[in-house]
């Protein structure tokens, strides 16, 4: 997926782009206010960080002008100003959610996925994962392995969904945790490792792949 990350902080810009990238995602980052126009209205991104401080085109003014001509790409706004009247003007000129800084990265990569998932539409496709053992259905919200339905725990189908969805990106164990049992706390990591291990003795060796400081996959193998 790929994201325009507008931010004139080379610090911030840095250190949002390399989480990112590293949970595989794809990032072009504009630290220009006229240049991210230019980017975000001719480029095609699934979502949109942006800095409402940018110079010579600010945020807002961005925002109202990719609105104007069309640009219905997700945007998440970030920014220093805290009253809520500045919000509500985030939120009148476009924007999708709003995150105030100083932030923790996981909130915002948190954000991030579920601005994707409220604007992507919902997938019906069947997932064929193992040489075809293993199949995800969305739609009935069924997994069946070897020709077996699969009884599975809400929070062990949403994680094998959520696997299912990244396709060959490693997830870790913080999306994990997010995305099948609601919860980023400090002992989420723990929760979620948990659960991969529960949902791994159920799918057999081989399936569920640990590829070690990136996170978990389902292997094509």
């Amino acid at each position: 997926m790929r994201i325009l990350l507008a931010e004139d902080e080379q610090t911030i810009s840095d250190h949002v782009r390399n989480h990112l990238e590293h949970d595989g995602y794809r990032v072009t980052v504009c630290q220009d206010g006229r240049e991210a126009w230019e980017t975000g209205g001719t480029e095609d991104f699934d979502a949109i960080v942006l800095d409402l401080g940018l110079p010579s085109l600010d945020g807002l003014t961005l925002l109202r002008l990719w609105r104007s001509e069309g640009v219905h790409t997700p945007v998440l706004v970030l920014t220093a100003r805290g009253s809520w009247m500045e919000r509500v003007d985030g939120f009148d000129s476009g924007a999708d959610d709003y995150l105030p800084k100083p932030f923790r990265i996981e909130e915002l990569k948190a954000r991030l996925r579920a601005l994707l998932r409220r604007t992507r539409p919902a997938s019906v496709e069947t997932f064929r994962v193992a040489g075809n053992r293993l199949l995800i259905r969305p739609d009935v919200r069924e997994v069946v392995l070897d020709g077996e339905t699969l009884s599975l725990t809400p929070s062990e189908y949403r994680a094998i969904l959520c696997l299912a969805e990244a396709g060959s990106r490693p997830v870790n164990s913080w999306e994990i945790a997010e995305r099948a049992l609601d919860r980023n706390d400090d002992k989420a990591k723990n929760a979620a490792e948990v659960l991969i291990n529960r949902l791994r003795r159920k799918l057999g060796d081989g399936i569920l792949v640990n590829r070690r400081g990136y996170g978990y996959l389902l292997s094509g193998d």
